[in-house]
């Protein structure tokens, strides 16, 4: 019984910490999850970039998945990945959607596509042998809950790297507001230190409120770059961070942002603004990422 999948980091449009309304869009680097179920009982967990790594989250994944779809296994899970940890990125929630369709595939659970989604919203879909991509999603969120990295759920992180694209999500309800295509190239500054959602002050990010509602308008109305812009210098106040990338950043930038709690900036826009963002960017202590957006989100490999 094994099974093996990949997911998407993302980039973020609205930080939800301040409302619980939330933005983001994935990004093509990538985390991989291999999956392989047994009779032990017990769930096992390595991170392949850091052995002493916490495992909880990936570990609880596979055991939502068999509670739900089976029979008391148990198993090992190893994680691989291209996002940085701790950096904004939504690592957390690619490993959690990699994890859990990997363990899905292991089960022999089919994982339905948007157009039997909307059927099984309808009733025409027997979901006790299948489970949307939005439900795979959920099953993650609710273990990083579970294994507490996550204040809000973030659902909007875990949203837009299942399904690729943008998205919008209410995740005090987990609900999936908006979901579009957006076709950028992306550029991400990361600095030397980390931060991890779970640390961050979510009670002095709930003073810019108004600021987020602001955005979250601008998203559901398709103004992502101007969105991201917005919620980046408020966010970057919130949460400590200084503004001076998203500055070096603009006018070439289409949209510019702390990602997530941080510390990572990411900008967006066309190939060529973003090289004149890159050359300042390569002046600060830490790496730069050129990538792009990704349209596919999280997949099973056979």
């Amino acid at each position: 019984m094994h099974g093996r999948a990949s997911a998407p980091g993302a980039g973020t449009v609205l930080n939800a910490l301040a409302t619980g309304v939330g933005s983001a869009f994935a990004i093509d680097v990538e985390t991989r999850a291999s999956v392989e179920l047994d009779g032990s009982g017990t769930v096992r967990g390595d991170v392949a970039e850091d052995p002493d790594a916490d495992t909880r989250l990936v570990e609880r994944c596979v055991e939502r998945c068999v509670e739900r779809f089976g029979d008391g296994e148990g198993g090992a899970v190893r994680t691989e990945s291209d996002v940085p940890m701790a950096a904004g990125l939504k690592s957390s929630s690619a490993a959690a959607n990699a994890t859990v369709l990997a363990t899905l595939s292991a089960l022999g659970v089919d994982v339905v596509d948007e157009r039997e989604e909307r059927s099984a919203r309808d009733g025409r879909v027997d979901t006790d042998d299948a489970v949307t991509r939005v439900d795979a999603c959920l099953m993650g969120v609710e273990a990083a809950r579970d294994a507490g990295v996550t204040v809000t759920g973030a659902f909007d992180d875990a949203s837009a790297s299942m399904l690729g694209g943008v998205t919008v999500t209410d995740n005090r309800e987990d609900e999936l507001l908006a979901r579009d295509g957006v076709d950028w190239n992306v550029l991400v500054w990361t600095p030397p230190e980390r931060a991890y959602s779970a640390d961050a002050d979510a009670e002095r990010c709930t003073r810019i409120a108004s600021v987020a509602d602001t955005v979250a308008d601008l998203a559901l109305a398709g103004r992502y770059a101007e969105a991201m812009t917005v919620n980046g210098f408020a966010f970057s106040a919130a949460l400590g961070f200084s503004a001076d990338p998203a500055i070096e950043a603009l006018p070439d930038a289409a949209g510019v942002s702390v990602s997530g709690t941080g510390p990572s900036v990411v900008a967006v826009g066309g190939a060529a603004a973003l090289d004149t963002v890159r050359e300042r960017w390569d002046d600060r202590p830490g790496t730069t990422l050129l990538t792009e957006t990704r349209a596919d989100g999280a997949r099973i490999y056979d």
